[in-house]
């Protein structure tokens, strides 16, 4: 198989014209790329959640639209060639229009996941135009029409198999003859309604599309050169790291790290398409290369953190020594679609956290009808403002390992401690206020060579 390299570009690399002409460089840089996969511009997928949440303040509506027609515009201003953009985008905008007004009076999942599908659309007829302009043989395509996925509105799972027929057929021709830009985040169902993978799904479905088309390179370009140790924001003296396995990466990724979506490297796991990180705006300082194997597996490889965390608990002295309480527990949860992040037992309680939040955003919930159900079982609690840290390394079996973390966290109440499932992973719910101290602490500790003179 030739080398077929796909480069996703997120938001903030197609932020503004300078952003978009530097994605076309680096594009330029490297002839095996034959498919681009875009995110929509910056800021516009939070303009567009919240339209979709229901505006019914006509004049924040308006100001909201004429927002997201700045942005666009404006880039549009910088093209040589207008007026066919122009048009492409201006139909869109149109129906964002109609579909806010639409929210303002019932919002639904479904059409929360049509208006904001609509951000991808534009960005990308935008960016083809750019391309163009650089005399690259550009086209755009529409990956509704491959990318087929359930009818779960704001966190759809992909048919693989469908998608994987329907690239086949119509995408891998069109990419030996031209470079292809299409859309991140979104797909449809089978009845061809819009849908979308959940907040942060553009990696996802980048991953997903390379994994139809079979390819043989994944290149993922945001803000940030490569992963780092941490989050630099939060850890100053955070380092950048070379070269990282799938299953550190994965962890650092199911545990908060927003470099990665969650389930980004699963495809890319299937069929062991190497995938980099790197930054568009700085592509000479290279980045992270995610691999299936790597030459170093040190103890401690990185931290993450995931805020917004809801654990509920479930306590009930029937529990005690008896058979299938869980089992009833698990049912309620899966009959209302609830995915459970984290679990830790004891006698007679069991504690949970959920899953991720969806397209529309907000920190996962536990729906009513669900916890009137559990109620019939026992006492439930559920606390909010708790966020999760997450310690990636390697053979965490290893004696000593959890007390080197722990000595370093006296100062400070753990949650919910995961350890042992997974040798690539110990984790813990802190207070949200605790949270990013614990990520330094943990950093300065376990991370940062000790001058000992």
């Amino acid at each position: 198989m030739s080398a077929f390299n796909v480069a996703k570009f997120g938001g903030t690399s197609v932020a503004n014209f300078e952003a978009m002409s530097r994605c076309a460089a680096v594009i330029e840089s490297n002839p095996d790329t034959k498919l681009v996969v875009s995110s929509a511009c910056s800021g516009v997928t939070n303009l567009l959640v919240e339209l979709a949440n229901g505006v019914q303040d006509t004049e924040r509506r308006t100001a909201i639209l004429e927002q997201l027609s700045d942005i666009h515009f404006s880039i549009i201003e910088s093209l040589q060639e207008q007026e066919s953009v122009k048009g492409a985008v201006q139909a869109i905008l149109d129906t964002v229009t109609s579909l806010a007004d639409a929210a303002s009076f019932q919002a639904s999942n479904k059409l929360t996941d049509h208006l904001v599908a609509c951000g991808e659309l534009i960005s990308t007829h935008i960016l083809t135009q750019v391309l163009k302009e650089r005399d690259i043989d550009a086209v755009r395509f529409d990956i509704r029409d491959v990318l087929r996925t359930d009818g779960h509105y704001g966190r759809a799972e992909p048919q693989v198999e469908f998608t994987a027929v329907q690239a086949k057929e119509k995408l891998a021709p069109l990419c030996k003859k031209h470079l292809v830009v299409t859309q991140g985040f979104i797909g449809s169902d089978e009845q061809g309604n819009t849908t979308t993978l959940g907040r942060g799904g553009s990696d996802y479905s980048a991953a997903l599309i390379a994994e139809a088309v079979q390819a043989s390179g994944l290149e993922i370009w945001t803000d940030v050169s490569g992963i780092y140790t941490t989050d630099p924001r939060i850890v100053p003296n955070a380092a950048p790291i070379p070269e990282i396995s799938f299953n550190e990466a994965s962890e650092m990724a199911n545990f908060g790290a927003k470099i990665l979506h969650p389930s980004t490297l699963l495809p890319a796991l299937r069929h062991g398409i190497p995938v980099f990180v790197g930054s568009s705006r700085e592509p000479e300082k290279g980045g992270t290369w995610i691999r299936k194997r790597v030459e170093n597996s040190p103890y401690f490889r990185a931290l993450a953190l995931r805020a917004n965390q809801t654990m509920v608990t479930i306590r009930s002295a029937k529990m005690f020594h008896a058979y299938g309480f869980l089992a009833k527990v698990f049912e309620i949860l899966a009959k209302h679609k609830i995915s459970v992040d984290l679990i830790t037992t004891s006698e007679i309680s069991v504690s949970i956290t959920l899953d991720q939040t969806d397209t529309a955003g907000g920190a996962p919930e536990l729906p009513a009808a669900a916890r009137a159900e559990l109620e019939e079982l026992a006492h439930i609690e559920v606390e909010r403002n708790l966020s999760l840290v997450a310690l990636i390394g390697n053979h965490m079996e290893t004696k000593g390992y959890a007390k080197e973390v722990f000595s370093t966290l006296g100062d400070y109440n753990m949650r919910m401690i995961c350890y042992g499932a997974s040798d690539h992973n110990l984790c813990f719910l802190v207070d949200a206020d605790d949270a990013k101290s614990v990520i330094q602490k943990l950093h300065q500790d376990l991370f940062e060579p000790q001058d000992n003179g």
